[in-house]
């Protein structure tokens, strides 16, 4: 069975739509995650720690003097 024109028209539409929302999703993720990132970068400039839940790190030299 063929679809009518008028068929494919709102078929290619309602596709047309489902990419541009996923583009826009996928957009707003990308500048939360870049205002995210300079948000860490600007901390780590400023000599803030960065918030962790581990180990502390590794002495560079722990032989005695």
């Amino acid at each position: 069975m063929d679809e009518s024109n008028d068929q494919k028209a709102q078929r290619k539409a309602r596709l047309q739509s489902e990419v541009d929302r996923r583009n826009a999703r996928a957009a707003e993720k990308l500048r939360e995650n870049l205002m995210r990132r300079k948000s860490q970068a600007r901390a780590r400039r400023a000599g803030d720690a960065d918030m962790t839940d581990g180990l502390p790190a590794a002495k560079t030299d722990e032989s005695p003097d």
